[in-house]
Parts: C-alpha cells; structure tokens; sequence
C-alpha cells in the first residue's frame, strides 16, 4: 500500500505535468492551493488549503521542479523550515523568501545546488526576535559572491547588524536594503560589521533613514572593492539637519557608480563633491537641485566647472526631473536634462550621442553645432513649434528623434513636411500619433497625420493677392466690356425709358410743344448749324422753332434730363449726320431716345440730314439705331451744288411743318 507522503509526491508530479514545462521555470508557492495540502502531513491528513502553512519540509517538494527557475515561497505564518529539496534545483536564477516569523531553521534548508543570481529575503521582525540564531543561517545559506542579496520589510538596528557576518564571510558582492527603517547608529554598525569584505555594491530603496549623519565610527573601516551606490527614495527624517558626506569619504573616495535618485538633494557641497575623484556615473534625477545649487553641487572650492574633480572621469550624468531655468555658462555636461524648465541649450558637446531634454521649455531644437554627433534626440513634453527639413539636415548623424506631446504649430509647411517626408530623414521612435497641434485652435488635438489644409490656409498671402488680382482684373472686364458694348448708355436709355412712360405716350397738344424741331448733332458741326441752318428755318419765312443745346438747355440741369424735355417738347427732331455725329456719345443718346419715341409712340418726330456722305459700314456698332433708321427712314442730303439747295430746303421746311389740324 502507498504511502501518504508517496502519494503526495506522485500526485504534486501529476499537477506539474498538467501544468506542463513552463510552469515548471516559474513558482509562486506562496500560499499557492497544491502546496498548502501537501507541504506539511499529519496523522490525521493535509490541512485545508484555506490555511496558511506553518511548516517547510521535510518532504522533498521541489525536487521534480527541475527545470524551476525563479522561486517565491514562504508566508507571515511560516514557523519552521526544513530541507526541502531545493539543493536539488540546478536551474534556479531568482528566488524569493517570506519568513518574518520563523522560529526554527535547519541549515542549509535554502541552499542551492548552485549559487542563486537573485535572493529576496522578506524577514521582518526576524531581526528582532532572533538576529543571531535564525537570521545568521539563513544569511550563511544564500550568501555567495554571485548572489544579488536584497533584505526586505526590515527594521534595520544596532543589535542586528552582527547577523551580516554570515553574508561577509559568504564574500556577498552586492547587498541592498528595500522597504526598511534604519538609523545612522545602525548603518555605522552594518559597515563595521562588514569591513574588510567583497561588498562591491550597496542599495537602499524605500528606505526611512534617522539620524544627522553621524557616521565617525565607520571611519576607520575598509571598503576597497565597493564601486556602486545605489540610493532611491530615501527618506531622512529632519534631512534639513543631516550633515554632509564628509565622514563617508573613505567610501565616497572608492565610488564609480553613484545613484541618488528621489532623495530631496537640493545641493552636494564642494567640501563633499571633491572627494569624488573616481566617479564616472552620477544619477541625481528626481531630486532639488536648481540654478543656485548647481554651481556648488558641479564645482570644486576654487569654483572651478571643467576643472572640477566631479567631472573628470565622468561619462554619464542624469539631472532630470529636477528644478532647472538655464544651464551654467561654463559647465561641461555629459547630461540627461529631462523633466526640468530649460528654455536654451548653450552647452557643446563634441562627443554626445545621446540627448535627453524631456520635459522642459524648449521652443525649437538645440544648436547642431553645440552636439555635432548625436544619434538619439529625445524632446517629449516641451513648447517645439516645428521643425523641418534643414532642422534635421544639420544633424548628419541623427538618427532617432522623439518630439511627441509638443505645441506644434500646424503650418501647410510643416504638416507637409511631417507626412511625406520626415520619414526620410529621421526615425520616429514615439508613435505618430503622439504629434498633435496646438495651434490653430481649429486644429488643436489632432493628430498631424490627420489634419487637411485648404490651399487658401496654406498660401494665405499668395491666395488673397491672387484673388484680389482676380477682382481687379475683373472689374477692368466689366469696365471695359461696359465701355466697349457702352452699358452705361443702356442704363440711362432705361432710366429716360421708365421716365418716359410716367408721362401719355399719345395725344400731345399742340400748344404743349415748343419747338418745331430738336436740333441732334455734333459739336464739329456748330458751324454749319449756326451759321446755315438756323438762319435759314428761324429767319425766312416760314418760320420754324428750333431747340439747340448750346442755347436753350437749362443751366445747371443735368443734360440727359434737358434732352429729354427738349425731345418731348418738339415736334421733330432733326439729326445733322457726319463723320463727327456717330463719334459723339451724347449724339448717341439723343438718337437712341429719339428712336424710342418712333417705337414707343408710333410716331414719325425723326428727321435726318445727311451733311457728308456716311457709308454705312462705317457706322460703329453701337449706332445699331442710326443703321436702323436709315434703313427704314428716307432722309435729306445736304448738296455740295448750289443749285440743289433751294429744294434742299424746301424739302427739309416740308418735313418739318406741323401737320394741320
């Protein structure tokens, strides 16, 4: 018959083949179902897996996880450990143990076949119940110098340092503290403790620190191989009151690496930066520094930028997300400068490759003569307007650039550059759709790619000369084709129309017309109708009234109104045709109303004398009437013989003679 513990096994195999091989590399046993019923046996069966486990081991439960790779076990109610075939896991990079209130621990019960990359160890008030006795074991168990060792959920005091003599005599390389309360008493401790070690590497994270920065007693220790500090979120208690760095120089001499990331540093004064002759990398993002303390935080005491022990190793410098207007003068940065105020880039750098300016005011790219060099531009989150072809041009080697979430200003140039050719020039490493106007305000929020510009928005200028070119252009049209076809005169023929037909058409009196005859004709031919005409019709007998302009129209009157009133008060009128009469445009409008009267009035008031010959042909156009009536009108022609005048005459007083009533 099998055993209990057997059939656990058998069935623990059965699961993890269901849950096939890669399952196998990742285990969350923490409280996990088939591990709470079968971790621990009892006489009277597996608990209920509602129940946090009290007990590790002593069954082999990790030993057909062969293939296990990262490992999270353990739980608050965990009191005892055993063996548990963990020793057996040859593939184990990671692991993670939650033993806070562990009161019994057999060695070598979290011992791997081989040294662990990675070991959380979450202990808790282990540290205070029994430092020397559990702690110490467990340390001595995971402790290697190729084992990344965090201590988590801690309360780090003077007493408790002694247990890290396990991690020092393990040669621990890189020891980090997470989520931990401590002092300074207590971190003077720890490094006493383990002076003299192979620690290379320290890390504090989440870490609540009190104390003012008394570290005397740690002075006379030895670190030589320690390179890296790894510090974010620290959080000092009254860090107003806590002094200088000073009396860590015998650390701070060693340090290459040094990260002091969201720790309220507001300035790292001279009498500490100098002592910092070896470092190469420095990460100060996310802290206070501003424009009054970076000069003491980048100089010597001679105030000295590139001269500065600070600087002259260093290849890498992170100020980000800090308080910054303007950049020193005369300073050399190898800097990430994102998530400030920055507004100008007047730094060079011959050698940079990459440029981080995230987060800042900057209204246009930086000068490519500052960073001849760059490959990776990163300016997310400012005020850029735009930038276009000769912008990126000028950076020969450029090849990466993020622009996303600026204020571009949707021009036609720009919005034309961006989706047919930036593509061509650069790699977009942020999304296109991360590039959305600012301005216009009609366009505000869209996505450049989608915007569309009229022709009239993008060439405003050129749009409004061109159309106002156009209006003027055809407005000479309409003027010169008025001219041309002569609308004017239609519309005072309309006026004199509408006004003629206000008064009877029909039945004028006799004693209503003054004139015998309305004298039309040009002002060529005055002569011949001062001198000839009007003596011989207003002199001789008979006499005949005749209306002239030159001496009967009103004075001051408006001459088309004169010309009507003369029309309507005479019986006839009489056309002196010439070469000078179809050039005169008031001739014109004399015949055109006459020529109404005929039509209008079916009467026969038009008399032409035809003083030189007229062809036809040569009547312009616009005399279209004139043709007209020639054509159905017999008219006089004056004769050049002397003999013919006397019947010349006679005809013409014949034409004119009032008919009888």
């Amino acid at each position: 018959m099998m055993r209990p513990l057997e059939a656990m096994s058998v069935i623990l195999f059965i699961l993890i083949l269901a849950q096939g091989f890669d399952y196998s590399r990742t285990c969350n046993c923490d409280q996990q179902y088939f591990l709470q019923r079968f971790i621990k046996s009892s006489p009277t069966g597996p608990k209920s897996s509602r129940n946090p486990y009290t007990t590790l081991g002593p069954a082999p439960i990790f030993q057909s996880l062969l293939n296990l790779r990262t490992l999270q076990f353990g739980s608050p109610s965990l009191r005892e450990v055993y063996k548990n075939g963990i020793d057996g896991l040859t593939h184990l990079d990671e692991m993670t143990f939650i033993g806070s209130n562990l009161r019994s621990y057999v060695n070598g019960s979290l011992k791997a076949a081989r040294p662990i990359g990675l070991v959380f160890l979450s202990l808790q008030s282990l540290f205070q119940n029994d430092p020397e006795l559990v702690l110490y074991k467990v340390l001595q168990d995971v402790s290697h110098p190729k084992t990344r060792l965090t201590i988590k959920d801690v309360e780090l005091r003077t007493n408790t340092s002694k247990s890290f003599k396990a991690a020092r005599e393990g040669g621990t390389e890189s020891l980090s503290f997470h989520n931990c309360t401590t002092t300074d008493e207590a971190l003077t401790s720890f490094l006493m403790v383990m002076d003299n070690s192979s620690l290379s590497c320290i890390g504090l994270e989440d870490v609540h620190l009190i104390g003012q920065g008394w570290w005397q007693k740690a002075s006379y220790t030895h670190y030589e191989k320690v390179h890296t500090a790894y510090i974010r979120n620290l959080d000092i208690q009254g860090f107003f009151e806590f002094s200088s760095m000073k009396q860590l120089g015998f650390l701070l001499v060693k340090l290459h690496k040094v990260s002091v990331i969201n720790g309220t540093v507001f300035v790292i004064p001279p009498i500490t930066t100098v002592l910092l002759k070896k470092l190469e990398y420095l990460d100060l993002s996310q802290n206070l520094l501003s424009d009054l303390t970076i000069a003491p935080t980048l100089s010597t005491s001679f105030g000295a930028y590139q001269n500065s022990s600070l600087l002259t190793y260093i290849t890498y410098l992170d100020l980000s997300h800090n308080s910054f207007v303007s950049m020193p003068e005369k300073c050399s940065w190898p800097a990430t400068l994102s998530e400030n105020d920055l507004m100008v880039f007047n730094q060079r750098f011959p050698q940079l490759i990459t440029l981080i300016l995230t987060g800042n005011r900057f209204i246009k790219l930086p000068q490519w003569d500052l960073i001849p060099r760059p490959q990776t531009l990163l300016i997310q989150r400012n005020a850029l307007r735009m930038f276009n072809r000769s912008d990126l041009k000028r950076f020969k080697n450029l090849q990466c650039l993020e622009a996303g979430d600026n204020n571009f200003v949707c021009s036609c140039e720009f919005v034309s550059f961006f989706k047919q050719d930036v593509d061509l020039f650069i790699t977009l490493r942020d999304s296109h759709r991360n590039y959305v106007c600012d301005t216009p305000f009609t366009l505000r929020g869209d996505s450049i790619d989608s915007v569309r510009l009229s022709v009239f928005e993008c060439y405003m200028i050129p749009a409004v000369s061109v159309l106002c070119s156009v209006i003027i252009i055809a407005l000479g049209l309409i003027v010169v084709t008025c001219h041309k076809l002569h609308a004017i005169w239609y519309l005072q023929m309309t006026k004199a129309w509408i006004q003629a037909k206000r008064k009877p058409a029909v039945g004028r009196l006799a004693e209503e017309l003054r004139y015998d005859a309305f004298v039309s004709y040009s002002q060529h031919d005055a002569e011949w109708v001062e001198e000839i005409l009007v003596p011989e019709l207003e002199i001789a007998h008979p006499t005949f009234a005749l209306c002239l302009h030159k001496r009967d129209f009103q004075p001051g009157r408006w001459i088309v109104d004169n010309i009507i009133d003369s029309n309507e008060k005479s019986h006839r009128t009489l056309f002196v045709l010439s070469e000078h009469f179809v050039t005169s445009e008031w001739c014109r409008y004399e015949l055109d109303y006459s020529h109404f009267r005929i039509v209008d009035e079916h009467n026969d008031s038009a008399v032409l004398v035809l003083l030189e010959p007229i062809k036809k042909e040569t009547i312009p156009k616009r005399f279209c009437k004139l043709r007209k009536i020639m054509n159905s009108r017999t008219y006089l022609e004056w004769p050049e013989e002397e003999e013919k005048r006397s019947e010349f005459w006679s005809n013409l007083r014949a034409a004119l003679q009032r008919d009888e009533c």
